[in-house]
Parts: C-alpha cells; sequence; structure tokens
C-alpha cells in the first residue's frame, strides 16, 4: 500500500476549477484549490485523465495516451512570459454561468491564443520545445498526427489521403508541416510546464496527485497510428479486428461495445512491453500516485468482433497476467498503482492485485444498493482499500438517496447515523452527507475519497458522469462562493479525529 497511515482526499477534476475561462486551467486557481483542501487537512487530490477530449468532451477515449488538453492551459501565464496581451487573454473570458463547463468555447478561444502566443516565440524557446521533444519520444509523433490531422481537415487518420494514413510514410513528408508540428510541441511544452508547477505545488503542501489512467485509448489517436503494431489491427487495411467491450450482465442483456481497439499483447510482450512501460514512466513523473480503469482487463478482456451490433458475440481473452507486471517493476520499482477493480471480479484478479500490492477501490453507494452483506460497506474494508462514497461515474451522495427505495434509504441513512429527517436538504451543512463522510473515515480503509460535489452538499445535477451515455456529461464546474460556503473547521476537525 502506498501509505502506511490513514489519509483523506478529495476528487475534482482541471475541467471543474472555478474561473474565467470556461472551463478549469491550470493556474492560480489551481494553487488555490490546493491550499484550501491542505487546510481542511486532506492529503491527496484525486484527477480525472488530464489527456485530449473527444467529441462528447470524455477524457476517457482521448486522441493520445500522453498529452495533455489545451483547453487546461492558463492564458494568464502566456502573458506572464511575454507572448500574449492583456487584451488578446480578454478574448478568451467567457461570460457563461461559472457552474458549467463551456468547452466549445474554451477549444476555439484558447487554440486561438495559443497560435498567437506561437507567433511570437523566440529562439530560445523553439530550443526548449527540441529538447522537450527530445526527451519525451511520444511528442514527434503526436505532433506530426496533430499537424497531418489539421491539413486533413480534422478527419479520422484511416481517412487521410495521399497516404497519410502511413506514419512511416508521414515521417518522409515530415518538411511539409514543420511549422505546424512545432506549433503542436508548443502547446505540450506550456501544458506540462504549467501542469509540473502545479504538482510541485501541491507535494510542497504535502498533497499528493493521483491522476487516472485511462485503460484503452481511441481509435483515432496518434498511438494508434503511429504504433499499429502494438494493437490487433487487419495488417493491410489497419482496421480492427475486435475492439473493447463488457459482456451481458444484470445492467446489460446485450453487453457494452466500447469500440476502442484491443492491444496486441503478444507483439508487445515480444518488446518488453516498451510503450506500456514508457506511458507510465511518464504518468509516474506527473503523478505521485496512478489509478488504473478497467484493470480487470490485464488478467483478461472481453473482445468483441469489429463488426458485431452487440457484445453478446465476444469471448474472453487472457490478458498479460504477472509477466506485464513484473517488467514494469522492474522497470519502475517505485510506481505506486491504484486499480479500479470494480464490475466482474475473479480469482485471476484477485492474485494480480495481492502479488503486486495493489490497492483495489470500494465505493460505498454500491454498499447500499444491496441490504444484503456486500465488500462495499465500510465495515468490510481492508487497509489496503481506497474506499469512496461515490466515483465520478456514481451519482451524488443526495442524488443516490433520493433515487433509492425507501427501505434501501433508511438502511443507508441508518448505517451512517442520520436518525432525523431532514436529509434531503442541499448545502454543504448536509448532516446526511457529514454521517457518510464519518462511516466512510471511521472504516479501515487507509486512503478515503470523496467528490467536491459531496463536499457541497450537492444534488443530481452536479453529477459528472452517467456510464453508456454521451451527452450533458463532463460538465459540472464548482464555482468560488460554494467553495468559499465550506465548513474548513468540520473537516479539519474530522480528519483529526479520525487520524487522517
Amino acid at each position: 500500500m502506498f501509505v502506511n497511515t490513514r489519509s483523506s482526499g478529495v476528487l475534482m477534476h482541471i475541467s471543474s476549477l472555478p474561473g474565467p475561462f470556461g472551463v478549469g486551467v491550470l493556474g492560480k486557481e489551481a494553487l488555490d484549490f490546493v491550499d484550501f483542501i491542505s487546510q481542511l487537512g486532506f492529503s491527496a487530490w484525486q484527477i480525472l485523465p488530464i489527456n485530449p477530449v473527444d467529441e462528447y468532451y470524455s477524457p476517457y477515449k482521448s486522441s493520445s495516451a500522453f498529452a495533455g488538453n489545451y483547453m487546461f492551459i492558463d492564458p494568464r501565464s502566456l502573458k506572464a512570459i511575454g507572448l500574449v496581451s492583456q487584451e488578446e487573454i480578454d478574448t478568451c473570458i467567457c461570460t457563461q454561468n461559472d457552474t458549467t463547463t463551456n468547452y466549445n468555447f474554451a477549444a476555439e478561444k484558447r487554440l486561438s491564443l495559443l497560435r498567437v502566443a506561437f507567433s511570437h516565440i523566440s529562439n530560445t524557446i523553439l530550443s526548449s520545445l527540441d529538447e522537450f521533444s527530445s526527451k519525451h519520444k511520444w511528442v514527434e509523433p503526436y505532433a506530426l498526427y496533430m499537424a497531418v490531422k489539421e491539413s486533413q481537415g480534422g478527419t479520422p487518420w484511416w481517412q487521410w489521403t495521399l497516404g497519410y494514413d502511413d506514419y512511416e510514410y508521414c515521417k518522409l513528408e515530415h518538411e511539409k508541416f514543420t511549422q505546424q508540428i512545432n506549433f503542436w510541441k508548443f502547446t505540450q511544452y506550456i501544458f506540462y510546464s504549467q501542469w509540473s508547477v502545479i504538482k510541485n505545488y501541491a507535494n510542497s503542501k504535502g498533497i499528493k496527485i493521483i491522476g487516472d489512467m485511462p485503460f484503452y485509448i481511441s481509435m483515432d489517436s496518434a498511438d494508434v497510428w503511429s504504433n499499429s503494431y502494438y494493437f490487433q489491427l487487419e495488417l493491410n487495411t489497419l482496421k480492427p479486428l475486435s475492439v473493447s467491450g463488457a459482456p451481458p450482465d444484470y445492467f446489460s442483456s446485450d453487453g457494452q461495445i466500447w469500440g476502442n481497439p484491443l492491444y496486441n499483447w503478444d507483439n508487445l510482450e515480444e518488446e518488453g512491453y516498451s510503450w506500456w512501460i514508457s506511458r507510465l514512466d511518464f504518468l509516474n513523473n506527473n503523478f505521485d500516485i496512478i489509478r488504473i480503469t478497467h484493470f480487470r482487463a490485464y488478467a483478461s478482456y472481453w473482445s468483441v468482433p469489429a463488426d458485431a451490433k452487440t457484445a453478446k458475440g465476444g469471448k474472453w481473452f487472457q490478458g498479460p497476467g504477472q509477466n506485464f507486471f513484473k517488467a514494469v517493476k522492474n522497470s519502475l520499482p517505485d510506481i505506486i498503482l491504484i486499480a479500479d477493480d470494480l464490475g466482474r471480479i475473479e480469482d485471476d484478479v484477485i492474485e494480480l492485485l495481492n502479488s503486486n500490492d495493489i490497492s483495489g477501490i470500494c465505493v460505498m453507494q454500491l454498499g447500499f444498493e444491496d441490504t444484503s452483506e456486500s465488500k462495499h460497506l465500510p465495515h468490510n474494508y481492508n487497509n489496503n482499500t481506497v474506499a469512496y462514497i461515490g466515483t465520478h461515474d456514481n451519482n451524488t451522495f443526495l442524488g443516490f438517496l433520493y433515487e433509492l427505495s425507501p427501505e434501501k434509504r433508511k438502511f443507508a441513512l441508518d448505517y451512517c447515523g442520520f436518525h432525523g429527517s431532514d436529509w434531503s436538504k442541499s448545502g454543504c451543512d448536509n448532516i446526511a452527507c457529514r454521517c457518510a463522510f464519518e462511516a466512510l473515515w471511521r472504516s479501515p480503509a487507509n486512503l478515503t475519497i470523496i467528490t467536491i460535489q459531496d463536499i457541497c452538499g450537492m444534488g443530481n445535477s452536479t453529477r459528472m458522469n452517467i456510464p453508456s451515455t454521451q451527452e450533458d456529461n463532463w460538465l459540472f464546474r464548482v464555482a468560488s462562493d460554494y467553495l468559499n460556503s465550506i465548513d474548513r473547521d468540520y473537516f479539519t476537525r474530522i480528519n483529526n479525529l479520525f487520524k487522517r
């Protein structure tokens, strides 16, 4: 386990930070949030993936396993290094309600501002871009991918003309895209320069950053385009043979088709899992702890034929298993991992967790959905557990209570020690939420994490994501007024009381 003492953390994505730019950025508000949770006695900040988002704003189906989301770049820092004016920053200020993200506005304005900034860069910065891309081998293919994608009107790489769907051919045509390649290197150089400030500041305040790593990546990504050998693709057409998904279960009689390309684990193993190790090494340098989604796929994964209409016709295939983790530990002996081990978990997954001392997660809400005994009820946790009331994929605690049957709601409230009648009152002083916090804090789990929405006592309208849906997700932002209204003394007291 990565901590020997009890601790607690807050889950909130960068996009949800307050601020004037339509989406949270890596600037003053992020530093203020570090100060804020540190003052409350928390010692961890969990964020969602910081990679580029898809057309539905999801960071879990990204165009790069490495690149940062340029929308999170703070315009003010570009002025501080002399690349833009205040008037140009003002064009990035969004007047929309600051409790909802405006990704379209942020994407358009930030990209325009970055192009202005790039037009003013010095030879010194250009030299820094070369150093940055030499140090991080993913930068060059990512920048080439983005440059060619622009020239092709933003279409997926397998629709590119002139042979540009072939990465090796594009490398030979490199000089045609020099200016745009340097621009996309610039965006990543600026992003990770800003991120390092936030991460180092958090560490200086005793806050560990927990970063999220999606297991799969998008078919339309720089990684698949430039490393097709590592994926299950047809040799000539480079179309996926099979795609990711989940088998039929209680929640879906047809199962789920996620559509990501599957890894060719045999080819990855031949090269010592070098691509995966470079990915984990990069994340390890940017986060203190890495949470891996869909962890069970390392043991076995559900493979769905690419042309299937449902996931029913899929099959289980063996994942890389212990050989993979031996290679990771040999290269990255100090890496700290958390496994999202929700869902169908069998002995092969449990063995991987135990043999590699990887913490699994428990979600208290799941324990209240069934009034029988559940591993997700706090009294059943062990020390090597990361425990949540709910994750970004769950409802807020208040929203969850509203949706429960009266019988299950009574069980949940009784379990948490709430015996009043006004459980539904929203706001930072909601007693039902506080009872839930304390039930979680009392558990044996070494690390407990709560969402900022639950800290603020918010309802289901602030939910971050509803799995298997695409519309109206990833939009939540917290206004400064909400943060300022939080009872700091209460959280300081319970973190001290329960030795977190």
